[in-house]
């Protein structure tokens, strides 16, 4: 008889970008050692039994925002729960330098926000103790300190992925639209810092990219001006404040300085239809650039409430599911944040410009609404799914093999999903911090089941139980990515 390893998931449907069969997947030391037929697959010292279920890669969730409300420490907490919970096992981290600490700061003063070479050894103290997930860095550029921290940081540290704000350029001139911007210190930069970060990123190459939040609040500005002497409060108006031009012309713009500078770029937020032409524009004059959506924004109209950038139409919904399909956007990721506070603590009735911008329990809705919204809908192939919320994410943000794919050597990394399993959401579900989901109501129909990190199970769902279990430890780690040339 074979050696035994230490699991084998058997009689599900294993599915990758490229095809769906039967099979089974045998791990040991956290990397998976075979994929077989179920008869040629070595015995394990745990079997998992996936008949009737399918068997995809962990979720690669490359966008979500820790420490926004609360400390950093307390959001690893729960907030990787909630992420293990619904089947995301690698989370890209998008921290500012200034959430990255252990006490309640203020920050008073562009002097006060720390470099990020001063912070890092922090997210990785309170990160590979608290959190249910692997996760990698991607860090927020918020002046030219950071900008200029970029190779060192990639040398040190193993960051390779940045990010800029592009609506946050003004700094304390959005704190008052903008509540996180008093909380992390946003002080504002111009064109030179992304010039300077820019250049430092086409610097050091693959796999080194830079993302963009795309939406001008300089010309919202104004247009929400008009829109209040108009008498607008209504939450439609949130998306007629940011229209598509102002997502699409930052595109526009900045592409044009990543082809002169040579870097790469990662569009967040992919919102409309004119955002996707300018990507396309951008590869055709030869930028490497990708796209990434939300389930948000495949799923929600705008009417539904006020987040950054704006939920949009129905009809645009649709057709963001269409340049889903059809290959025009390359990922999905959640842009997940805890903001602590209840739906009553965050919203005024009536009135979008009095109530908080941004809504929690992403992270828990991103695979339960492309399963539900999207595969059992006929908008999506299951295979896409994999392709767009695993196998993308993971080579466009350097962590491939390692994650996002079913190969032998890969880590261990699994989701059962049951595409019957019907539920009705309810606030009572979440593990996010904050305690609500917008989706609440919602009869969603297809479920991550069951979730493995590295070859530990981390979330079982037994039938009749109201919610997923947390059934494994915090044993998520840091994932420093290397350049060829270090």
């Amino acid at each position: 008889m074979a050696n035994e390893v230490d699991l084998v998931v058997k009689g599900g449907k294993i599915v990758t970008p490229d095809a769906v069969f039967a099979g089974s997947i045998a791990i040991e030391n956290g990397k998976i050692v075979a994929i077989a037929e179920d008869k040629n697959c070595p015995p394990g010292k745990k079997t998992v039994n996936a008949t009737g279920k399918y068997v995809m890669p962990g979720v690669v969730d490359p966008e979500c925002h820790l420490g926004h409300a609360r400390l950093l420490e307390e959001d690893l907490k729960s907030e990787t729960k909630a992420a293990i919970a619904t089947g995301v096992t690698t989370w890209g981290m998008q921290l500012s330098s200034t959430v990255v600490r252990k006490t309640i700061t203020k920050f008073e003063k562009p002097e006060d926000v720390p470099p990020w070479l001063k912070v890092f050894p922090i997210l990785t103290e309170l990160g590979d103790k608290h959190s249910m997930v692997d996760y990698y860095l991607t860090s927020k550029i918020m002046n030219d300190t950071h900008a200029f921290e970029i190779p060192a940081l990639a040398e040190q540290h193993g960051v390779t992925s940045f990010k800029t704000q592009l609506h946050l350029r003004s700094g304390t001139a959005v704190w008052d639209t903008w509540v996180g911007g008093r909380q992390q210190g946003i002080f504002g930069y111009d064109d030179g810092t992304v010039y300077a970060a820019m250049r430092n990123v086409a610097r050091l190459g693959p796999p080194a990219i830079y993302s963009l939040h795309c939406e001008n609040w300089e010309i919202a500005r104004i247009i929400q001006q008009d829109l209040i002497r108009e008498g607008r409060k209504d939450t439609g108006a949130w998306d007629d404040r940011s229209p598509a031009f102002c997502e699409a012309g930052h595109v526009r713009a900045y592409s044009y300085y990543a082809k002169i500078t040579g870097c790469p770029l990662y569009i967040q937020h992919v919102t409309t239809p004119e955002t996707v032409k300018e990507i396309l524009k951008a590869k055709e004059e030869g930028v490497r650039i990708f796209g990434q959506t939300g389930s948000h924004y495949l799923s929600l109209p705008k009417e539904t409430w006020k987040i950054n950038v704006p939920l949009r139409s129905k009809e645009t919904n649709e057709k963001m599911w269409e340049a889903l399909r059809d290959g025009l956007i390359d990922s999905v990721g959640s842009d997940h944040v805890n903001y602590g506070k209840s739906r009553d603590e965050m919203e005024v009735k009536g009135d979008v410009w009095k109530t908080q911008s941004g809504f929690p329990s992403r992270v828990e809705a991103l695979l339960p609404i492309m399963l539900s919204e999207g595969v059992n809908k006929g908008r999506i192939t299951l295979q896409r799914l994999v392709e767009v919320c695993c196998a993308n994410p993971a080579r466009i943000f350097g962590l491939h093999p390692q994650k996002g794919v079913l190969a032998p050597g890969s880590d261990g990394d699994l989701v059962v999903v049951d595409l019957e399993k019907k539920c009705r959401v309810s606030n009572d579900m979440v593990y996010c911090g904050a305690g609500w989901t917008i989706y609440e109501g919602w009869e969603i129909k297809g479920w991550p089941v069951m979730t493995i990190l590295k070859g530990q199970v981390m979330m079982e769902w037994p039938d009749g139980e109201r919610r997923p279990k947390i059934v494994g430890e915090p044993i998520g780690r840091y994932i420093p990515r290397r350049l060829p040339s270090i």
